[in-house]
């Protein structure tokens, strides 16, 4: 810590943690994507933490113990580390702890992770976890248990209430059939933001520019890329505080006979080099799905009003 400010504290053994989050109360979870339903439960805890005059911890995940064991079976995530740990601040977490995941940790039964990170490491006063969350080996122990031996260990606990929006409850996996669909707005909803991307932009075909159109082509995207289509975005160069509108095109370029999916951003009114720049993007509303188009002269047209209207979205 750093004169009271959050921090990090990264987790790669069962070590000694900083004196200053021990007694702290925690919240455990991959609290991908950040959503409202985390949000609640971060609120949840940052309440609990501060009645009792106590740090509220956040700890998580990186890599996510399902891309450990079942790599194949792993989603793709919807926000990166670093924006995770943002977002579970802003959320209310004081410090957010990240486990560096592997068999050190995963190995763990349920009660050994209690014992030995929630008692040994954090002399934790009070957790709160929700009704879902499931922990230790082959995910042997549950909120229930868990409240059981916090209550034998004179631990406060408490399982927060799910999140509803329209009579469902937010979830991670929600989202990301809304972004398969390409249903940008409920994936907002759920998330209390716009969902983000980002990549590094790369030299591409060049048809953009050629057509007045220049777009940035983003490569090494770590978050879950909705499905196919035109969308009124904002973007900005990761580390500036400048917003831009944009448009941005995801799914291969039919017109011109490709066939490799891309991720394709034109700033609206930019002029300068994105070149190895990393970009993100919020994805801000589905103007239309891709289509192939009969010549330049259609190509264009469609492209005018596609940037019109992601400027006065």
């Amino acid at each position: 810590m750093d004169g009271g400010r959050p921090s990090v504290i990264t987790i790669e053994s069962f070590g000694p943690v900083p004196r200053a989050v021990r007694g702290a109360f925690l919240a455990v979870g991959n609290f991908d994507g950040v959503h409202r339903g985390h949000a609640q439960l971060i609120g949840r805890l940052r309440a609990r933490a501060e009645a009792a005059g106590a740090p509220a911890v956040a700890l998580t995940f990186d890599p996510p113990p399902v891309a450990v064991l079942r790599p194949d079976a792993a989603p793709i995530p919807l926000t990166w580390l670093d924006r995770k740990v943002e977002l579970l601040i802003e959320a209310g977490a004081t410090e957010v702890g990240v486990f560096h995941t592997g068999p050190w940790l995963l190995g763990l039964t349920a009660r050994e992770f209690f014992d030995r990170v929630v008692i040994g490491q954090f002399a934790a006063r009070g957790m709160v976890e929700g009704p879902t969350f499931g922990f230790g080996r082959d995910r042997g122990g549950d909120a229930a248990l868990l409240g059981s031996w916090c209550a034998e260990a004179g631990l406060e606990f408490e399982i927060a209430a799910p999140t509803e929006i329209d009579g469902r409850i937010v979830s991670s996996s929600r989202i990301r059939r809304a972004l398969s669909e390409g249903d940008v707005d409920d994936a907002a909803l759920l998330l209390g933001r716009p969902h983000r991307l980002r990549g590094r932009v790369v030299k591409g075909a060049g048809r953009g520019a050629g057509l007045g159109f220049p777009t940035a082509n983003l490569d090494g995207i770590d978050t879950q890329i909705p499905a196919d289509g035109v969308y009124a975005v904002t973007a900005r160069i990761s580390g500036e505080a400048t917003w831009h509108r944009g448009a941005a095109h995801i799914g291969p370029n039919a017109t011109f006979g490709a066939t490799a999916r891309t991720v394709e951003v034109h700033l609206i009114d930019f002029a300068g080099d994105l070149y190895d720049r990393t970009l993100e993007v919020d994805l801000i509303r589905r103007l239309r799905p891709t289509r192939k188009f009969d010549g330049i002269d259609d190509l264009l047209r469609q492209i005018r009003e596609d940037v019109e209207l992601a400027r006065q979205i």
